[in-house]
């Protein structure tokens, strides 16, 4: 019954990709050329724009549903771990790790049940060997020493360069890891040669999802479960921030507007960083209509200082990816710990032991991970201890759950995810594609100097717009003064108060009720010119020396928790402030376009867009957290403890508290030279905290306006060339009107019908995934 139903439900949704695609040929095929498949960053709903990029995402929907194909599309920066996090999901190596970028082109990796060794097909290579043909013309020309100071020449470019020259094409087909890796990395270091050489890399050759490179092997961890009506696959998309190539951003847009489903790779150390931003930003574009889960990568570099894991989904949740995901789509992992996990335990299953070290350097890395720095090569011969720290590393690595949660139901539910994305797209070319058409059709009903007198209307508007621009950023860049002095303000109270305390801890009243609150009946004498503690004791020195240690450590955590809950609410209330005072300045303005649109009978969505200043949450300095974090050491010892603390607050590793005791004939802490360390630790932390807030307030604020701003006037923009392109066709023959005006009326009538439906399958898909959850 499930299975027929889901067969029903795919006929159903390739019967509508159909008739979507014939309707969008029939508006394309309007007088007056009324849609463009021409690229721009910010399409406004409804407009020529908008309606003609939607080809490329209906075809590639009808694929997918052709083979119930569900895509799961991994996102994240460079160096955050997205390769590492594909090989833990596949269960074994498909993709290299190189510290360079290594996705200049999407991959697709299919879950193949029974292809046990991975295979790579790369059927649309035209474009590559063309490439090589240019690029081997070019190099006969150039400068290989000249060469080298544009480009890093390793020993990969230069087997590359040598390939070129001798005429050595792709293959279309590739078989195993390694040969799967040296493609994959020779395609990237194409992208990088032919920019150091000026030579166009062949990008719009691959938009199609069906002309990239496909990798098929069986994913471990689906093994055994079984075929499903649906096929699972992975798509590796290139990181807006790769080796500095602006149009990645574009291809990664692209690329998520038609997966079935995302899944956020972050680095659990950036993430608040700028590129972490961008990645959000691609994200909030399409997450409205895509399924969006996140793996909070590299947690295993988490202190007892750090966020745990229910603060990190708070935290995204809550404030860097508000409003598109949930608590529990977010998964704490460390893809190290998974891959190297998955690898020992698939070698050990398949092979009764692990391969030699010195041959495969992945078993170093494992055994350091699972069974500490100081392992020994005897280690790896036990295989019952390698078998069991394996599982140790596995659970620690946290995978477990994202791997049931996600992996194990989008495998199971796959033509599910497919369809869903399906009737998601068919919805929303509809409701373009039904806005596009009411316009044009009420263009052709309106008298053309009514049409006239809306064009210079909307022209005046788009003048007063910029002139409000001006006018709102400086009261913007106002507000922003205003926050940044309280800020500074505020940290310099916190600097006094900390100050203050810390002073305080070193009375001998309070010494003498921390060391009895201790446990430690204490004696010591104190300078009164000095202040210093002087002890007769060794071991009593240590205790003491150690319990204002703690004390320190423990004002010193306080403040931190202070700063940073009082900053981010600060700046939380910023970014509402400086949303209010953009829609306050500009709401006047998309009032007016309303009313006068309205006037003539149009409707249209002419709305303010959403102000997102990005990251504006404070990530304090590493070496702040590290000011509670401290390992205690046996009594006797005065390495580490509050030394590393304070050494690290001060970025200084070359004094430590030890200096300050003298071991003669009695024993002094000088309790002035620590105090007065202090003091400038905490001044310097101040003055790099403010300086690092400034910094980052005035980028996100900066490229927070000017997306704002940037969206709106292409808003206008869009409205004023659909007037423009009324006006023209209005001024034709009025029997050309009538007959454009029939064939505009056909086509809503049609687009309506398909809304309609893909409105029942949806709710239809619904019903099945929550039949499914229950």
């Amino acid at each position: 019954m499930y299975t027929q139903t889901i067969f029903e439900l795919s006929q159903e949704a390739e019967r509508l990709l159909q008739l979507a695609l014939r309707h969008l040929e029939t508006v394309n095929g309007l007088p007056g050329n009324v849609t463009s498949s021409a690229e721009t960053q910010y399409a406004q709903p409804g407009s020529a724009h908008a309606l003609g990029t939607q080809q490329g995402t209906l075809n590639n929907e009808l694929r997918k549903i052709t083979r119930l194909e569900m895509v799961l599309a991994i996102v994240g920066t460079m160096k955050a771990g997205k390769s590492t996090t594909i090989n833990a999901i596949v269960g074994t190596e498909v993709l290299p790790n190189r510290n360079r970028p290594m996705t200049a082109l999407p991959t697709l990796i299919r879950h193949t049940p029974g292809q046990k060794e991975p295979g790579l097909n790369f059927i649309h290579v035209k474009p590559i060997e063309r490439l090589m043909h240019e690029l081997q013309d070019k190099l006969r020309h150039v400068d290989r020493a000249k060469l080298a100071l544009r480009l890093e020449m390793d020993k990969d470019m230069n087997a590359l360069l040598e390939r070129i020259i001798g005429g050595v094409a792709f293959e279309k087909h590739y078989l195993g890891a390694q040969p799967i890796f040296q493609c994959l990395k020779s395609l990237n270091d194409l992208v990088r040669l032919s920019r150091a050489i000026d030579v166009d890399f062949p990008f719009a050759d691959y938009a199609a999802i069906e002309h990239i490179p496909v990798i098929e092997v069986e994913f471990v961890h689906l093994a055994g479960l079984g075929e499903n009506a649906g096929q699972l696959t992975l798509l590796d998309t290139p990181g807006p921030n790769e080796a500095g190539q602006p149009h990645l951003q574009k291809m990664l847009n692209e690329q998520l507007s038609r997966a079935s489903a995302i899944l956020a790779v972050m680095d659990y150390t950036q993430l608040k960083s700028i590129s972490d931003q961008e990645v959000r930003q691609a994200i909030a574009a399409v997450s409205k209509s895509v399924p969006l889960y996140a793996l909070v990568n590299k947690f295993d570099q988490k202190d007892r200082n750090s966020d745990d894991e229910d603060q990190v989904r708070a935290m995204i949740s809550g404030t860097l990816m508000k409003g598109f995901i949930t608590p529990g789509q977010i998964f704490p992992v460390s893809s190290m710990w998974g891959y190297l996990a998955n690898r020992a335990r698939y070698e050990l299953n398949s092979n009764g032991k692990l391969p030699n070290y010195q041959e495969q350097r992945w078993v170093q890395d494992f055994a350091e991970a699972a069974l500490g720095r100081r392992w020994r090569t005897a280690d790896l011969d036990d295989v019952t201890h390698i078998r069991h720290a394996a599982d140790l590393l596995w659970e620690d690595s946290l995978f477990e759950k994202p791997i049931n949660m996600l992996l194990h139901a989008a495998h199971a539910n796959a033509s599910l995810f497919a369809l869903r994305s399906a009737s998601h797209k068919l919805l929303n070319y509809a409701q373009n594609a039904r806005d596009f058409l009411d316009f044009r059709l009420q263009g052709l009903t309106v008298a053309a100097g009514q049409l006239q007198d809306n064009i210079v209307r909307l022209e005046e508007d788009m003048a007063q717009f910029e002139v409000r621009q001006r006018v709102v950023s400086e009261e913007i860049n106002h507000e922003v003064e205003q926050a940044m002095d309280a800020a500074g303000a505020f940290i310099a109270g916190q600097q006094q108060e900390i100050l203050t305390l810390i002073d305080s801890r070193f009375s001998h009243d309070n010494l003498q009720a921390m060391s009895l609150a201790h446990g430690a009946d204490l004696r010591w004498s104190q300078q009164d010119d000095s202040g210093a503690l002087i002890l007769e004791d060794e071991e009593q020195a240590n205790r003491l020396l150690s319990i204002i240690r703690s004390d320190c450590e423990s004002t010193a955590f306080t403040c931190q928790q202070n700063i940073i809950r009082e900053l981010s609410l600060r700046f939380g209330q910023l970014e509402t402030s400086l949303s209010r005072t953009l829609d306050d300045a500009l709401k006047p303005i998309e009032a007016h376009v309303k009313e006068e649109l309205h006037r003539a009978g149009f409707r249209t969505r002419v709305t303010l867009p959403v102000f997102q200043s990005g990251s504006l949450q404070i990530t304090l300095p590493q070496w702040f957290n590290g000011a509670v974090a401290t390992e205690d050491l046996p009594v006797g010892s005065l390495r580490g403890g509050m030394r590393e603390t304070v050494s690290r607050w001060l970025n200084n590793p070359n004094w430590g508290w030890d200096d300050y005791v003298l071991t003669k004939t009695r024993y002094i802490i000088d309790v002035n030279a620590i105090k007065a360390r202090i003091v400038e630790s905490v001044s310097t932390f101040c003055a790099q905290i403010l300086k690092a807030l400034a910094l980052q307030v005035d980028v996100s604020v900066t490229a927070g306006m000017v997306t704002f701003f940037a969206e709106f006037s292409q808003s206008l923009s869009g409205l004023q060339k659909n007037l423009q392109e009324s006006l023209a066709l209005r001024q034709q023959h009025q029997s050309a009107v009538n007959t454009l005006c029939q064939q505009l009326t056909q086509c809503l009538a049609t687009v309506r019908w398909i809304e309609e439906d893909a409105r029942l399958l949806r709710d239809d898909i619904q019903t099945l995934f929550a039949a499914e959850q229950r």
